[in-house]
């Protein structure tokens, strides 16, 4: 039997730890920072707060001790939102076995040093960890309750990639592998960025032409910076680039397009951020990260500009996308 401990027990974390309960021969500890999800999980198999409604295999043991989620894990699978990141590993550094491998599926850039999530984790845990990333189009309620899923897990560890694909695998859930471990975080990462200007032209009123020219050019630039970054282009056109983009970018679960749309009807982010009850919407964040990434780099990323402008500046929408159409005009390659 194998050992994994999920850390973060909201609606991704919980809908990862539903994939490896069902398919048996794993042990999974899901380590929850509230109190309140470990009891709705004991006592009624739901996370009730995150992920209602879907019913957890009893094979997934929830706790709120860290100790105990991480004791005997051979595989731990990071789900925290970015800005923890770096708090919850110094936590768990003690605690781990020097042979665990970790698995993270936390899409986010850390906003002081600009660090992806693996370089954190290794700035935290030391070289020689075997690290990996997880990404790819893949909604929790849609993962949890078994619609076909594609993901993919990204390392330059061999051995961890031949495990995490064996280990997650299952016919409803069917995970791909990569080397490019900065293509498949920072696709991972950007999309929410484009994604929450998607949800501004719906939320303004715009049609599906706006979408699609949002959509292709949000993916150029997203390419631009994972290449200037040591990135593959060609990662871009996969799983954890255009298919996550076109996902959050569209799809109704997308909470990083409904902070968007919420922007495009006119209301104003504090007052959104209050009403999500503790989900995080990581686009928020990003923004802010991509903007450094960009500019260390000498990359030109309008899109990303105009929205860092209407998070953290207060612009009208309206404003940003006029600024972006009439741009100086260019070749589109």
């Amino acid at each position: 039997m194998s050992h994994i401990a999920v850390i973060g027990a909201g609606a991704w974390g919980t809908g990862l730890a539903i994939v490896l309960g069902r398919r048996g021969g794993h042990e999974v500890h899901l380590w929850a920072h509230e109190q309140a999800v470990c009891e709705s999980i004991t006592t009624r198999h739901i996370n009730d707060l995150f992920l209602p409604g879907v019913p957890i295999p009893d094979s997934v043991v929830p706790t709120s001790d860290l100790a105990y989620a991480l004791r005997r894990a051979e595989i731990i699978v990071s789900v925290m939102p970015s800005q923890h990141c770096r708090g919850l590993f110094e936590e768990m550094r003690n605690h781990l076995s020097p042979e665990a491998m970790v698995v993270s599926a936390t899409k986010g850039i850390e906003e002081t040093t600009l660090m992806r999530m693996s370089e954190v984790i290794e700035s935290v845990l030391g070289g020689g960890r075997r690290i990996g990333t997880l990404s790819g189009p893949s909604f929790a309620k849609e993962v949890a309750r078994g619609d076909p899923t594609a993901v993919t897990i990204a390392s330059h560890d061999a051995v961890l990639v031949e495990i995490v694909q064996r280990e997650f695998s299952d016919p409803r859930f069917r995970v791909y592998t990569n080397d490019d471990v900065i293509g498949v975080e920072l696709g991972g990462s950007l999309k929410n960025v484009i994604a929450i200007a998607a949800g501004i032209c719906d939320g303004v009123g715009l049609g599906y032409n706006s979408i699609a020219a949002l959509i292709t050019r949000g993916l150029a630039e997203m390419t631009r910076l994972v290449v200037a970054c040591g990135g593959r282009q060609e990662t871009m056109s996969g799983l954890a680039g255009l298919g996550d983009l076109v996902l959050t970018c569209t799809g109704g679960l997308s909470r990083n397009r409904t902070v968007g749309v919420e922007l495009g009807r006119g209301r104003k982010l504090p007052d959104i951020i209050a009403g999500m009850h503790g989900m995080v919407a990581e686009g928020v964040f990003t923004t802010q990260a991509a903007m450094g990434l960009a500019k260390s780099r000498r990359v030109e990323m309008p899109i990303t500009e105009q929205m860092h402008a209407i998070l953290h500046d207060g612009k009208a929408p309206a404003d940003a996308i006029r600024e972006l159409m009439t741009r100086t005009a260019k070749s589109e390659v």
